[in-house]
């Protein structure tokens, strides 16, 4: 056989072979999870809040405060991103020493483990005299959120046609008209995405708000109040001597998963229908 035609059927194999480890891997921790959570999930569970030492109620405390924590910091990222990306593409910071420079940092950051995120809005909220509360735990995942929403922007913005620009510019287009009015509606469905995967990062992280949030049974009235998250209720439930309250962990996990596998799916949604404006 031809060492060409070896060498594409070698890689085609690896090529099915890590798509059917990734995908079992996904089916035997969904698979897991709700044979263990499905016993204990109820309708109680997503709409009380917990009692009796955790083995009567709900989890609606940690689904109220992973929401808030989520969207809340995808908003301050997403906030500070926008601006950062748009700078980053020729128009602008061109190819310049400054935006390399910014996106290798970027890139340190996305591998930093959420824990030290952690460490760091816990270092901040102490100097500050702040407690354990929302705001703490929307700062450390705000942080851990921004360097995947800058990245998956920028890519996206870096694959835009040259042409199209161009071809703005010659009909007389400012270049923040060009960037506002002509980049943005291509580079829309890839915003988008990576919005909605960075919420879904910030809703099932642990470490970034195992020391910024606190953890109450209660549900949080202002930014200052300590706040449930259902990573954590997953942790402490797993860690009960009762084997009825361990059941609901697994159940807190099926709903998490429910959350994050939703999310994904909007995501996918709403990019294929921003695509209808995406020239090619």
């Amino acid at each position: 056989m031809d060492k060409r035609k070896l060498e594409e059927a070698l890689f085609k194999v690896l090529m099915v072979l890590s798509t059917l480890i990734v995908m079992g891997s996904l089916t035997v921790v969904m698979v897991i999870v709700l044979m263990r959570g499905l016993p204990a999930l109820n309708l109680a569970m997503l709409t009380q809040l917990p009692r009796d030492l955790d083995r009567q109620g709900g989890v609606l405390n940690a689904i109220v405060g992973s929401l808030l924590i989520g969207l809340g910091a995808t908003a301050a990222a997403m906030i500070l991103s926008v601006p950062i990306v748009f700078y980053l593409q020729k128009d602008y910071a061109g190819r310049s020493r400054l935006a390399s420079v910014v996106r290798l940092a970027l890139d340190i950051l996305w591998g930093i483990p959420s824990i030290v995120y952690g460490a760091f809005g816990l270092i901040i909220m102490l100097y500050l005299g702040m407690h354990g509360s929302l705001l703490g735990g929307i700062i450390a995942i705000s942080l851990v959120e921004l360097p995947i929403m800058v990245r998956a922007m920028d890519e996206v913005m870096r694959l835009v046609p040259k042409g199209l620009k161009d071809a703005s510019y010659a009909l007389g287009a400012t270049r923040l008209e060009t960037t506002t009015r002509v980049i943005w509606r291509q580079v829309l469905p890839g915003i988008v995405t990576g919005i909605l995967l960075a919420f879904g990062r910030g809703i099932g992280d642990a470490a970034g708000v195992l020391l910024t949030t606190g953890y109450t049974d209660k549900l949080p009235t202002s930014l200052m109040d300590p706040v449930g998250s259902l990573p954590l209720a997953i942790f402490n439930l797993l860690l009960s001597p009762f084997p009825e309250v361990q059941q609901r962990a697994y159940a807190s996990g099926a709903i998490l998963l429910a959350m994050v596998l939703l999310v994904s799916i909007i995501a996918r949604v709403l990019a294929r229908r921003f695509e209808r404006h995406v020239v090619r």
